[in-house]
């Protein structure tokens, strides 16, 4: 029946069609609006990959920051899309690029999960092994530190408690073993007692937007730029979602013209992401 009407359907229509995304909550963003000038198809990281916009300069940031980790992030090719942990594509195109990180073969890698992930690689590449713990949702700590050197968690119902079962390594696949645990027990509800108020007009990357509770979702800040003239601030936001999928760059549905980027306005409460919206006074820091 589609191929019929296609017949008939001049082509500029069909990719005016085609351009047009639906989102969860029913709003619709024309994505060839996006300005073409903020997009480097070729650059392999975010910080290549995404231009600013004309008058803006990204923060100075010191180069074994958090913030510049998540800067030089690496991205998948330009178009390539957002894959669930079953290898299956993510229906709701939200998104300008794909971090080139692998998200295992569970679905555990959602949107806390995400940021936990992104922190705590950071934290291992500089070799900071005891800043790497996360909460459970119960409150037990779960330190990598100890993990490295051989105790694993035992989960019993409620009760959660240390055992020594292996020998000591810090190699990046025991490492990885650690954050699905982590991912396992911990959650947004977890992460958002974890982490400090940030003011949103101070906003920096590594600052997260975070709104505990099932369901709750997290989003991380990737990159801010400064118009040096104005003042006026903007910033990139990243997520992984449900089910477990790559962690992605996101558009911003409520201002094209500006996406990927997104405004500081104190005069708006609300943040819209494509399938999320927080509230300025959920933005987070980690201590």
């Amino acid at each position: 029946m589609i191929r019929m009407f296609f017949t008939y359907i001049p082509l500029v229509f069909i990719f005016f069609v085609w351009s047009l995304q639906k989102y969860t909550d029913g709003s619709i963003i024309n994505l060839s609006l996006i300005p073409e000038e903020l997009i480097n198809s070729e650059g392999k990281t975010i910080l290549d990959r995404i231009n600013v916009p004309e008058g803006f300069e990204r923060v100075p940031l010191d180069e074994n920051s958090f913030g510049y980790y998540l800067r030089k992030l690496p991205v998948k090719p330009d178009g390539t899309d957002v894959f669930l942990y079953n290898g299956e594509h993510k229906s709701n195109k939200v998104h300008v690029a794909v971090i080139d990180m692998d998200i295992g073969y569970q679905d555990l890698q959602q949107c806390a999960d995400a940021v936990i992930r992104l922190r705590a690689e950071y934290l291992f590449a500089r070799k900071l092994y005891g800043l790497i713990h996360f909460k459970f949702t119960n409150g037990f700590r779960a330190d990598y530190a100890k993990w490295a050197l051989g105790y694993r968690i035992d989960v019993q119902g409620n009760e959660v408690k240390w055992i020594k079962t292996a020998d000591r390594s810090y190699e990046y696949k025991i490492f990885r073993r650690y954050l699905d645990v982590v991912f396992t027990y911990a959650g947004t509800y977890s992460l958002a007692q974890e982490l400090v108020k940030a003011e949103y007009r101070d906003i920096q990357p590594g600052d997260v937007f975070i709104r505990g509770g099932s369901p709750g979702h997290a989003v991380i800040v990737v990159d801010v730029a400064v118009n040096s003239s104005t003042g006026q601030k903007i910033f990139l936001l990243a997520q992984s979602y449900m089910p477990a999928q790559d962690i992605h760059v996101l558009i911003n549905p409520s201002n094209p013209e500006l996406s990927p980027w997104y405004e500081v306005d104190l005069s708006e409460e609300k943040i819209e992401t494509p399938e999320w919206e927080f509230t300025k006074d959920e933005l987070r820091r980690f201590p």
